[in-house]
């Protein structure tokens, strides 16, 4: 089992950038695939981004490819989240989620699915103003 906090979260002007933490304890976190996914007022959790166990490989949701940058340290047990040229649409909830079933071959569309991440933070408030 592995606990997951985000941090990092707050209020930001339009074009600006934040950097969101997820810090992990608990089993090894290395075993885990780590995404971080949003969710705004009003609307449906979504899918940010992905990455693999030992951060080789990332996959992003189409929105915000190009302005974000998912990366992890794992002798720090944690995941980042560097967001940049942001929009007031990134504006939500954003939350960091553990999977041990992911692999290299699971394919993108899993990787962005929430069903297969089994641990998941209380998430960090980011707001956008424009």
């Amino acid at each position: 089992q592995v606990h997951l906090v985000e941090s990092g979260g707050g209020l930001v002007q339009a074009g600006g950038s934040l950097r969101l933490s997820c810090a992990a304890s608990g089993r090894t976190f290395s075993d885990y695939y780590v995404g971080w996914f949003r969710q705004a007022p009003g609307k449906e959790r979504e899918f940010v981004a992905a990455i693999s166990r030992r951060g080789t490989s990332t996959y992003y949701a189409d929105s915000v490819k190009d302005r974000f940058t998912i990366s992890r340290d794992n002798a720090k047990n944690t995941v980042y989240l560097q967001m940049s040229s942001l929009k007031p649409e990134d504006t939500g909830v954003y939350y960091c989620a553990a999977s041990i079933s992911l692999t290299i071959y699971s394919g993108t569309s899993r990787w962005a699915s929430s069903e297969y991440y089994v641990y998941w933070g209380q998430g960090t408030q980011v707001t956008v103003a424009s």
